[in-house]
């Protein structure tokens, strides 16, 4: 009879998936509410927290130093696994860290026990606002450079960083143990760029583990306990946050002052909404619930948050009905790439909208508004933080969620100056902001165009001096600084456009320098640019998918190159197909494209010549007729094949 009883109830469940979905949440809260399962609170004084980031460039072992500190303190055992907190499926495949994730760990120093909060953050620079917002609750950092590679274009970035923060610096140099490690290449780097004391500088083996107590020292006895008071009313800083299908969306927060229990009731002082809280937890790396925590501690906590756009990130949580200031929080991340993502099939709409949806919730920094396209249908315009964010991003649409798409060349946000008291009326605005080519305002109306810069640091061998000068040239740079730095190596600072660097110029700077150049880049507001639409005409047709923003200096290049590359993707037609780059009316490229022809004159043996010279004739009028009359339809491969790089 139980077992009939347990059949229905699954068959019953799947009918109805809204009440399985209700019973699995309470199943869910139910089990994570009983005493068995959730520890006393966990009260530390405030002198015995550190809260730390670690910050580095893009390999040169942050991930794997995490992994030891975890070892070390108990948190995980020995030989767990690589990249302990590098949890998503891209993550490992890439060998990067993509999202920044936090431990509560213990150690025994002098005998007394210490809580250190330990937030290991990317390298890469298009995931710069998270190492941004993951120094919030710092009062240090552990600043690891490469013993191999020495001071690279992020180690500069994060430095100054910190600085700006006014964190405590623990400089590491890591990877002693191979075999062209040079230490004192960067000590004298170090020295050089930063000002550091060679008696400062720890190092280190994160992989084989030497040295790395001496970090955990240094952490205790160097880096200062949060600015925290327990003695007044509740108030916290949300930092971080992600969604669970169960438990909604998860509040990563930084205690300044009071304490948290569960049951109490908070509110947002941005969106004014009120929660009740559920659970609260420490990572450990794993979470452990709790039933309180303390000003100075970071934890996580539900309250049965559905949607991700109810939570500010740098938002100031409070107890409800309560006056209080808000904290000092911090902006949330500009997108600056902007790519058209539309589904292979638009019988597949549907189900990529859900899928893109669920991705968001677990990163805010993805701006998404609907888009249509003649050729490609429905889809998306999708703001990313940079070319790799676009990528992984992707990626991680198709691992976790099957969706595959169709992606559109990226490009940036322009803005445009408009002039006219009729003209301003329709905008709006006097200045209009625009990503997409068939936004492009009318030019006769446009006062002044501008275009996003950017402050790149590059960091290479001075033999390749010459050849990263003329690159940036190329891309339409401004040299702002240049410095020797050591050892062989120059710093190079130029005020770049952010559309010259978004597809490929790591690519050819990596090609160019042997691998040895590295690039980062900070916003650096907009500029005055002079910009045009290139628009791309099929038999005097223009087609406004094929249309792209482009500066009036690379508009002959860049026509030429659509123009030859539709002569070899297009497919060919009975007629033929003249091919035009047209910028304000004038045609800058042409090419064309040689139609099918028939052999007219198979038939004929001998015979009069004029005979054959008549059906020729008739064949090119007819010829001539369809190119009049004739459609050109592009497939949706020919799209594909022209967005490729």
């Amino acid at each position: 009879m139980k077992i009939k009883k347990f059949i229905y109830y699954i068959w019953y469940s799947s009918r109805n998936y809204n009440l399985s979905q209700k019973l699995l949440r309470q199943h869910f809260n139910k089990s994570y509410c009983t005493n068995s399962q959730v520890t006393n609170e966990y009260e530390i004084p405030i002198e015995n927290i550190r809260n730390f980031s670690i910050v580095a460039h893009v390999d040169h072992g942050k991930s794997t130093l995490a992994d030891r500190l975890l070892e070390i303190t108990g948190a995980i055992k020995i030989n767990s696994g690589k990249q302990i907190l590098d949890k998503l499926q891209v993550e490992k495949e890439r060998g990067i860290t993509v999202k920044a994730q936090t431990a509560s760990l213990n150690y025994t120093y002098n005998g007394i026990n210490y809580l250190l909060n330990l937030i290991d953050t990317p390298g890469h620079v298009d995931f710069s606002a998270e190492v941004h917002r993951s120094l919030a609750p710092c009062q240090g950092v552990i600043l690891v450079i490469d013993a191999n590679d020495g001071v690279q274009a992020q180690t500069v970035a994060n430095f100054h960083l910190a600085i700006k923060h006014n964190l405590v610096i623990i400089p590491v140099i890591n990877k002693i143990d191979l075999k062209y490690a040079n230490p004192a290449k960067v000590i004298n780097q170090l020295e050089t760029l930063f000002d550091m004391k060679e008696s400062d500088i720890l190092k280190i083996s994160a992989k084989l583990g030497t040295g790395v107590h001496k970090i955990l020292d240094a952490i205790i006895e160097r880096i200062p306990p949060p600015n925290v008071d327990r003695n007044k009313a509740f108030r916290a800083l949300i930092f971080d946050s992600w969604y669970d299908k169960y438990k909604g969306v998860i509040l990563l927060i930084y205690i300044k002052e009071g304490s948290l229990s569960i049951k109490e009731h908070i509110t947002t002082m941005y969106t004014k909404k009120s929660y009740e809280v559920r659970n609260i937890s420490l990572l450990r790396p794993y979470e452990e619930y709790v039933n309180k925590l303390f000003a100075g501690q970071i934890g996580c906590i539900s309250c049965n948050v559905r949607s991700s756009k109810e939570i500010f990130i740098g938002d100031t949580l409070h107890i409800k009905n309560q006056i209080t200031e808000p904290l000092l929080g911090f902006k949330s991340p500009k997108p600056m790439v902007f790519s058209g993502v539309y589904p292979i099939d638009q019988s597949e709409f549907q189900d990529m909208k859900i899928a893109i949806e669920k991705l968001t919730l677990n990163d805010s920094s993805v701006s998404v508004a609907l888009e249509s396209s003649v050729a490609l249908g429905q889809g998306w315009r999708i703001g990313f933080l940079g070319l790799l964010h676009m990528e992984v991003f992707m990626q991680r649409l198709e691992q976790e969620y099957g969706a595959i798409s169709i992606v559109t060349t990226p490009s940036v946000t322009y803005k445009a100056k408009i002039f006219g008291k009729k003209n301003i009326k329709k905008y709006k605005t006097d200045m209009i902001s625009f990503n997409n080519p068939a936004n492009f305002p009318d030019p006769q109306i446009v006062e002044e165009f501008y275009e996003p810069m950017v402050l790149g640091t590059i960091i290479a061998p001075n033999e390749y001096m010459g050849a990263i000068m003329t690159l940036c040239f190329e891309k339409r740079g401004v040299q702002h600084f240049t410095k020797n730095i050591g050892h062989n190596r120059t710093l190079f600072q130029f005020f770049l456009p952010l559309n010259e660097i978004i597809v490929d110029f790591h690519d050819i700077l990596k090609r160019i320098t042997s691998g040895y150049g590295t690039f980062d880049y900070e916003d650096h507001d907009y500029e005055s640019t002079n910009i045009v639409k290139l628009n791309i005409a099929l038999n005097g047709n223009i087609v406004e998918e094929l249309s792209i923003i482009a500066h009036t200096s690379k508009i002959q290049i860049m026509g030429r190159q659509i123009c030859k590359k539709l002569v070899d993707i297009l497919p060919r037609q009975l007629f033929e197909i003249v091919i035009q780059a047209i910028v304000n009316g004038k045609i800058i490229a042409r090419e064309t494209l040689k139609p099918y022809k028939k052999d007219v004159t198979a038939k004929l043996y001998g015979g009069d010549i004029t005979r054959r010279m008549k059906l020729l004739a008739q064949q090119a009028q007819g010829k001539k007729k369809m190119k009049m009359i004739g459609r050109i339809c592009i497939s949706r491969e020919t799209f594909i094949n022209l967005l490729k790089q």
